[in-house]
């Protein structure tokens, strides 16, 4: 799956979409003064339903995108706020969890 067919104001005839494999896998270091920032070791599949969620009004539409249940969705965000909280990067909110996909590279400024 490309991030062009998650997110549906990404025009796939315009722009390049990589495969999420691809977005997780060249993701950048990251760096903050005094030390690397560690990233979560997200799964491909919990940055597909990250980036479904972002896009979409609820978790019920993000749910009906990917074809699981909204409970679903529900444990993979609980679970990558848990893997974001224990490398002492907490995100409680969406706008985090927004901001956390942008610094470690999952999303661009330009696809929102």
């Amino acid at each position: 799956m490309t991030v062009a067919e998650i997110d549906p104001f990404i025009d796939a005839d315009t722009v390049s979409a990589p495969t999420l494999r691809e977005v997780v896998e060249s993701a950048p270091t990251l760096t903050v003064v005094g030390g690397p920032l560690v990233r979560p070791a997200l799964s491909t599949r919990e940055v597909e339903v990250l980036l479904a969620w972002l896009a979409a009004e609820s978790k019920e539409d993000a749910a009906a995108h990917l074809f699981i249940s909204a409970s679903t969705v529900s444990t993979h965000i609980s679970r990558i706020r848990t893997k974001y909280s224990a490398v002492s990067r907490p995100a409680p909110t969406k706008a985090h969890l927004l901001a956390r996909a942008l610094q470690d590279g999952y999303t661009t400024l330009d696809v929102w």
